[in-house]
């Protein structure tokens, strides 16, 4: 029997249920059983994934905060500062606007190398403000993500690959926004499902009928011991 292949899977829009961000359970029990390794690789504040690996019941590889947060299941690596991205925040607030999460801000409250925005907010002066301290704006469908140039996923997890042992030309991505692009790119085999982004579905190997997790659960079913 051939062994399953590394995989790297996103979560919002990827392990997601298609009526709101909840995680599917039914992902939880093919990923648990998955004889390969699994990262999860995504634009969430590092505490989250690290969960979702407990909660599933995986080791905890983890590229998070579209890469500027790399776990290797042994030690954390930083590849950027949030300093930098505090400061577009806070001249954003002083130029009149808010980063639209309300005062807890839950979805930056742990966020250690990025700031996210919401999307019901003017994007075309955090850009601007962006700019003026060489950060870039990443649109993932679910925020504006305040971040250092070089920082991606795809590079995020070639580290993990090579910290780990396992063969990047082998693994299977699975993903849904333009911040797996840098994965798809890094990876043998790349899926976007059906609710992914034009810049992901242009990227991916292949675009899948299904979307959400649905459409991830049908990769995990093709792919297994492939």
């Amino acid at each position: 029997m051939n062994r399953d292949p590394p995989l790297v899977l996103d979560i919002d829009g990827t392990l997601t249920r298609p009526e709101g961000w909840g995680v599917d359970p039914r992902v939880f029990d093919p990923i648990r059983e998955w004889d390969a390794p699994v990262v999860i690789a995504t634009g969430k504040a590092f505490p989250y994934p690290i969960a979702l690996c407990h909660s599933i019941g995986v080791p905890e590889l983890v590229v998070a905060e579209n890469g500027g947060v790399i776990y290797t299941g042994d030690s954390v690596q930083y590849t950027a500062d949030r300093a930098a991205a505090q400061a577009v925040a806070d001249a954003y607030r002083d130029a009149g606007y808010e980063l639209g999460w309300g005062s807890d801000d839950t979805v930056n409250r742990w966020r250690e190398t990025e700031v996210a925005v919401n999307r019901d907010q003017p994007e075309d002066p955090l850009r601007e403000i962006a700019a003026d301290y060489d950060l870039e704006v990443l649109d993932t469908g679910y925020a504006y993500h305040v971040v250092e140039p070089e920082t991606s996923k795809g590079a995020g997890v070639a580290t993990i690959a090579e910290y780990v042992g396992f063969d990047l030309e082998a693994t299977v991505a699975v993903g849904d926004s333009i911040n797996d692009v840098s994965t798809f790119e890094t990876v043998g085999r790349s899926f976007a499902v059906s609710n992914a982004d034009e810049a992901a579905r242009a990227a991916a190997d292949e675009v899948l009928e299904a979307g959400h997790a649905e459409g991830t659960l049908s990769v995990l079913e093709r792919v297994r011991g492939d």
